[in-house]
């Protein structure tokens, strides 16, 4: 299936009447990060539960490393690392136990298994704490250590399924900063999210999901390209008239308006007719007696990309695939795909 460390060809999986996956194609390069962006229910932990050999395949084939996921799965299991969207400690027992647990689950020998499990501490800034409970821990320190134990049997190839989730930004730059040393190491890794600042931060390349069908690929700069020039971004007083105010937009700019409903937000790609476009604009909703919070210029973003491509923000739940929590952009969310 060609040099790739990961591929998949016409990935498909259905559950009853939800289509998770639609036929997806990817290549991962080895020692690269690459990125599914995408909102919940998209596809992206049904993608991952394949490659990982959790979940069989209806339809189309993945091998990672040289291995089929379904035929090589049990010779696969060693070779690769997978952290959850919820870290996957148990609280009954201390860091390094889980660690250990770990270690002798891939039959590591018990020595070998407590010497790598103090290696994994040290590294993750979790020693002091090694023999605490880990009811103990903090969310972030249970984020470390299940990051941590993904890589106690040293695989080269790492699956990361939204591990900022639920962390506060603190948690999340460190372990932004962790993932960061661990590519400069040479791992390969496959990471999901639906924090877009995460994907423009930290992957090589992205594969923006939607519906179960990835809608565009790219680095995230060839992905931000696609708008072209500026954006105008506009924060209405109250979030039933975004929808108004879109429609009020519709021709200042290069391209539709998009909108984020929830956030009370509309975006308008200008092209380089930036200034021209806010003057008018602000006459437009002026006349239309719509009050504004803000309104401004900026550089595309993923976030414009996303919308532009989606008409809905990657943070938000748009499928039946899974029971969607729904807030204001940016705000930290839990859920899980099916």
């Amino acid at each position: 299936m060609g040099d790739a460390i990961i591929r998949t060809e016409g990935l498909a999986k259905s559950f009853g009447d939800v289509h998770a996956l639609k036929g997806i194609d990817l290549e991962v390069a080895q020692g690269t990060v690459f990125g599914l962006l995408g909102p919940n229910g998209a596809g992206k932990t049904t993608a991952v539960r394949i490659l990982t050999t959790l979940l069989l395949p209806d339809a189309g084939r993945a091998e990672v490393a040289g291995l089929d996921v379904v035929r090589d799965a049990e010779a696969l299991r060693s070779r690769i690392g997978l952290a959850g969207q919820s870290a996957a400690v148990d609280e009954n027992l201390t860091g390094l136990e889980n660690l250990e647990m770990v270690g002798r689950l891939y039959h590591l020998p018990g020595r070998e298994a407590r010497r790598r499990a103090n290696e994994v501490l040290e590294r993750f800034g979790l020693a002091d704490a090694g023999r605490r409970l880990a009811k103990t821990y903090s969310g972030g320190m249970r984020r470390r250590l299940d990051v941590g134990a993904s890589l106690v049997a040293r695989p080269d190839i790492l699956f990361l399924d939204e591990p900022t989730t639920g962390l506060d930004p603190r948690s999340r730059i460190d372990l932004w900063e962790l993932i960061r040393e661990l590519v400069r190491e040479g791992k390969t890794m496959l990471l999901t999210t639906q924090y877009l600042e995460e994907a423009d931060q930290l992957t090589d390349r992205i594969a923006m999901v939607d519906l179960g069908t990835v809608i565009a690929e790219g680095t995230a700069d060839e992905l931000k390209a696609q708008i072209g020039g500026e954006v105008l971004e506009v924060h209405v007083a109250d979030t039933i008239q975004a929808g108004v105010a879109a429609g009020t937009l519709k021709g200042v700019g290069a391209g539709d308006p998009s909108v984020d409903a929830e956030a009370g937000i509309v975006r308008v790609p200008v092209g380089q007719a930036g200034p021209e476009a806010l003057l008018d604009s602000v006459r437009r909703l002026d006349d239309a007696r719509i009050v504004v919070d803000d309104i401004a210029l900026h550089r595309p973003t993923l976030d414009d990309a996303f919308l532009a491509l989606t008409g809905h923000a990657a943070e938000e739940a748009a499928t039946e695939e899974s029971a969607p929590k729904r807030g204001r952009r940016r705000r930290s969310k839990e859920g899980d795909e099916r």
